[in-house]
Parts: structure tokens; C-alpha cells; sequence
């Protein structure tokens, strides 16, 4: 039979009801701490089983360094990557509640980079929204934040800047909000209030509420013989009144000669062809 070991507390050590309240040490959440825990858990497997982890819809977070804020429940990250698919967030730091990507809403501050199939934006900072485990939008915020998208079948480049752009991944669509400007890579349009549509390739301007706002479009016309110049046209249509144009490649008419009786070409007098009398 297994003796019972009595019960030993130090008499000169409180027991923990009566410790004061300084020297408990804060609970650490549950959901943080299994956020943590798939963190390790994934840092720790071979390079190959981490690339088979990676399936479609698979957030997959790298970061240089973490701490973990027990007390307001908060993670950061310092030269953090996050990628999801084709989505990509890189910041200098990173700063969130838990691990949990359902519904979470992560801040991002220091050189932002968010990359997508549908183009790229650059800021200073960026709060980018979690929903059901996917990146459901980001808004950015700088001095100016930027977007870019290379134009399908074009050389060009479209880009635009403003006070602040968000991006609804869902929807895909930019609208840039605050002095915003954006150009196709030729022509220009400018307001405070911009919504492209990345997929169609398309811009419309808004009118904030309460307010007046007006857009200057900047038209830039193609040079003759440039990409994408309209081609003059191969048959022109003469302008009522005028004489037609001759073909400087046909050859020249011949000169009409004087008829038998020496009256000059196209004289009719002395003509006596088809007189009746």
C-alpha cells in the first residue's frame, strides 16, 4: 500500500490565496498559447515537410523574431513575411492578437509590401483583415500609400497614390481615398476619391459625403507611328466644295492636243462636229 506523503508548506510562506496580487503571474490564454505552439511546431519540421504543409488557403507566417505579450494578449513579429496562395504581406513589424486567422485583423508598420495576382501596394502601415482564414482587405496609410498594376496586353503600367488605398481582395477593387491620383501610364485623372477595379481595369471617382469634389482627367494623345495609334485612314473622303486630291503615284494625263482647225484644246468655237447645219 502506497503511503501517503503529509502535506509540507513552509510556515514562513504564504500560502497562494494569501499572496498579494503582484506576485501572481498573469494567466496565459489558451488560444495563445496553441497559436504559439503551431508556431514552433512548424518552425521545427525539415524544409520539405513545411513546403508540403502549404496548401491551398495555408497562411504561412516567417519572421526574424517574436515576443509574446501575456499580459495584453499581443504577438510581435519583426521582419515578418505572411503568405497565403499568391498573397503576399511583408513588413518591418508586426503586431497581433493571437494566431487565430478566422477573424483577425492584423496591423503591419515599416516598409509594407502586399502582393498580389491582381498588382502590389507599398505604405508605411497597413491593417490587413483575416476572414475565414483567408486576407479578406488591407488598407494602407503613408506619405502617400501606393498601388501599381502591370495593364494586361500593354507595356504600360497602371499606378496611382493617395492619403490612404483599400484593397478588397474579394472584390477586387482599389479605391483610393485622399488627394488621390492614378494614370494608366499615359493619361491621368485626379480627385479625392478613386475606386479602380484591378480585374476590369476601369475607374470611376465618388463624391465624398458633404462635400464638392471635382476630377481633372489629363488626356496625353499617341504620337503618329506610336504603339497604339489610331492609323490615318486609306480612303479619304473629299470635303464638299473642294477639289479632289490626285494620286501623286499616278502618271500624269496627257496633254490635250488642238483640234484639225487650230482652235485651242477645249475652244468650242469653230467645232462644227454634230452641227446640224
Amino acid at each position: 500500500m502506497a503511503a501517503s506523503l503529509p502535506n509540507r508548506r513552509d510556515p514562513a510562506r504564504p500560502a497562494a490565496a494569501d499572496r498579494p496580487c503582484a506576485d501572481r503571474r498573469p494567466a496565459v490564454p489558451v488560444a495563445l498559447l496553441a497559436g504559439m505552439a503551431l508556431l514552433l511546431l512548424a518552425s521545427g519540421l525539415p524544409a520539405a515537410e513545411r513546403q508540403g504543409t502549404r496548401a491551398a488557403g495555408t497562411v504561412t507566417l516567417d519572421a526574424a523574431s517574436s515576443d509574446v505579450d501575456y499580459r495584453n494578449n499581443t504577438l510581435v513579429f519583426r521582419d515578418i513575411v505572411i503568405t497565403q496562395g499568391t498573397v503576399r504581406v511583408a513588413a518591418r513589424e508586426a503586431r497581433a492578437t493571437g494566431l487565430d486567422f478566422d477573424d483577425a485583423t492584423w496591423t503591419f508598420t515599416g516598409a509594407v509590401r502586399i502582393n498580389t495576382d491582381d498588382g502590389a501596394l507599398r505604405s508605411n502601415e497597413a491593417t490587413v483583415r483575416f476572414t475565414a482564414n483567408r486576407v479578406a482587405s488591407a488598407r494602407i496609410r503613408g506619405t502617400p500609400a501606393e498601388f501599381e498594376q502591370p495593364r494586361t496586353g500593354s507595356t504600360e503600367t497602371a499606378r496611382g497614390h493617395a492619403g490612404a488605398i483599400d484593397y478588397d481582395f474579394g472584390a477586387g477593387t482599389v479605391t483610393l481615398d485622399g488627394d488621390a491620383w492614378l494614370t494608366d501610364g499615359r493619361n491621368e485623372i485626379r480627385g479625392q476619391r478613386l475606386t479602380y477595379d484591378v480585374r476590369a481595369q476601369r475607374v470611376q471617382s465618388s463624391t465624398r459625403p458633404g462635400q464638392s469634389d471635382r476630377v481633372q482627367i489629363t488626356i496625353r494623345p499617341r504620337e503618329p507611328g506610336e504603339a497604339g495609334a489610331a492609323a490615318p485612314a486609306t480612303d479619304p473622303v473629299a470635303t464638299p466644295g473642294t477639289a479632289p486630291t490626285a494620286d501623286p503615284a499616278a502618271p500624269p494625263d496627257a496633254a490635250p492636243t488642238a483640234d484639225p482647225a487650230g482652235n485651242p484644246p477645249g475652244d468650242p468655237v469653230g467645232d462644227t462636229t454634230g452641227d446640224p447645219s
